[in-house]
């Protein structure tokens, strides 16, 4: 049996902007792939329901009547940026479990906004994102939009900073699988962070081995470091997107800034293997010493 973090095949599903193009495509696709999708949140479509080729879900005017209702205990936000500080606030006050934030273009001060209330309120909610792909348990469920058939279940835990890489490491090793894989995101302030994730796969008696992909800028994967040095004792391997960067220029993620040479990604591969993990130089070479380390498991 594989286990899960935060998202098993018994997690029930809600979408807020669930009526919107990308609410509607999402909430199709995580269906497809058997995720227990039981709603949707839209004030102004309340009473509602929508078809998805077959399956008829209830739009709801507040995520607190749809967990009322449903028994929902995690919310996937696909509603514009200037909209989302709102619809975190509301999921928080509702006290949902997860809430996971896809929504790309979120300004900085309304994620610290919605970050520090969620703390206020005594941390009931875990947030994954903003601008992150969610979370995935492979043939248990599916909270964002990472892609479903791309790998299989097994006993890696996956946690990672870049949406795209998030997929091509779970293809790279979809003969082995995952037990559950996270997109943290990449904006500088954000829920759900490596360390996060790094103490949930520690904990899971069914994850044997991690994946961490990081990326140029901040100080996260440093402190990720100092983390695994005192309280991991899995394997872990990693991955630093960035090596080729110029230094001193803003990449493509709002939190890839690279200032002297804290946040170069040498110094960051330099942090992880200093306390015991492998960095690979490309996502396909760290695949590869995952596969070494499964096969010595």
């Amino acid at each position: 049996m594989s286990m899960a973090i935060w998202l098993t095949e018994n997690s029930k599903i809600i979408v807020q902007g669930m009526t919107g193009s990308e609410g509607m495509k999402h909430s199709r696709r995580m269906l497809a792939s058997g995720a227990q999708v039981v709603g949707g949140v839209n004030a102004r479509k309340a009473g509602t329901e929508v078809d998805f080729d077959g399956t008829t879900l209830p739009v709801f005017g507040t995520v607190k009547e749809a967990m009322e209702k449903t028994g929902a205990d995690v919310s996937v936000v696909f509603v514009p940026p200037k909209f989302t500080k709102d619809a975190v606030v509301e999921a928080v006050d509702a006290e949902i479990p997860l809430c996971v934030v896809i929504t790309e273009g979120i300004p900085v001060h309304d994620t610290a906004y919605f970050w520090a209330y969620a703390v206020d309120k005594g941390g009931k909610t875990r947030i994954i994102g903003p601008n992150c792909p969610g979370i995935a348990s492979p043939g248990k469920s599916n909270a964002g939009i990472i892609p479903a058939d791309i790998t299989t279940p097994g006993r890696i835990g996956l946690v990672s900073k870049s949406g795209t890489l998030t997929y091509q490491m779970m293809y790279e090793l979809r003969d082995i699988g995952f037990s559950t894989c996270v997109g943290i995101g990449g904006d500088p302030i954000i829920g759900t962070t490596h360390i996060d994730a790094l103490k949930a796969f520690q904990e899971d008696p069914e994850t044997d081995a991690i994946v961490m992909i990081g990326e140029i800028g901040g100080d996260a994967e440093e402190r990720a470091a100092a983390y695994i040095a005192d309280n991991v004792t899995k394997p872990v391997v990693g991955y630093v997107a960035g090596f080729t960067a110029p230094e001193g220029k803003t990449m493509g993620h709002a939190g890839a800034i690279v200032s002297g040479s804290a946040g170069t990604a040498q110094a960051k591969k330099e942090a992880l293997e200093k306390v015991g993990v492998r960095v690979g130089k490309t996502p396909s070479e760290t695949a590869v010493l995952m596969r070494e380390i499964m096969k010595n498991l």
